[in-house]
């Protein structure tokens, strides 16, 4: 799972790699591709959270898409004549989708309110309500995470109710993905970089 580490890559070049495997695990799950699924993100989280071995990142990871899994279940249960129902879909039981959530959190160290975010995030995002925000706000806990920093974002001033750039990097590569073109899933690449950059700083 550590393949950049085999090379001499810069660090750049090792987040270009990150943020095509993380936008390839995505498209896996389009396909419904799990295997592949969790190899694309056994390689981010290999890299991301140095703090634990390539077999619990490849766990982690694991969960992760076992909650995109799950997800998709209850979609599937919530369905008419192939449409989402989207109150329904609001009001359905996702604590299978959550439990998996924690599990990933579990693993790597991550404050449990990721769970309930992450879940949110995706049953909102879903339903047509408001998704950036949890999002968002799980992402800050995945970030503190990665980089061993509980108080990111570090911002100077003003606008300290944001979630920090890379929070909103993510939430930005959310969109894109909901595009579903070769050019957004390029852009959402080019977004996550930078997110990924900022991760690897922290290593050093």
């Amino acid at each position: 799972m550590r393949e950049p580490e085999n090379r001499d890559w810069t660090e750049r070049e090792t987040a270009q790699h990150m943020a095509e495997q993380v936008c390839l695990g995505f498209q896996a799950h389009d396909r419904k591709q799990r295997d592949e699924a969790i190899e694309a993100f056994g390689t981010v989280d290999a890299l991301q959270f140095q703090h634990v071995d390539a077999e619990t990142a490849t766990h982690a990871a694991t969960a992760y898409v076992e909650a995109l899994w799950a997800k998709d279940d209850v979609e599937v249960d919530h369905m008419a004549d192939g449409e989402i129902d989207d109150d329904d879909l609001a009001d359905a039981d996702w604590e299978p989708v959550r439990e998996k959530f924690r599990e990933r959190a579990s693993i790597v160290g991550m404050n449990p309110r990721y769970a309930e975010l992450s879940t949110t995030a995706w049953r909102n995002h879903k339903t047509g309500r408001d998704y950036w925000t949890p999002i968002q706000r799980a992402q800050v806990i995945e970030l503190r995470a990665a980089m061993n920093d509980e108080e990111y974002p570090h911002k100077p001033r003003y606008g300290q109710s944001g979630f920090g750039p890379e929070a909103a990097r993510y939430a930005l590569a959310v969109e894109l993905h909901d595009m579903h073109t070769d050019r957004h899933w390029q852009q959402a690449m080019d977004v996550m970089v930078p997110y990924f950059e900022a991760i690897l700083e922290a290593h050093d």
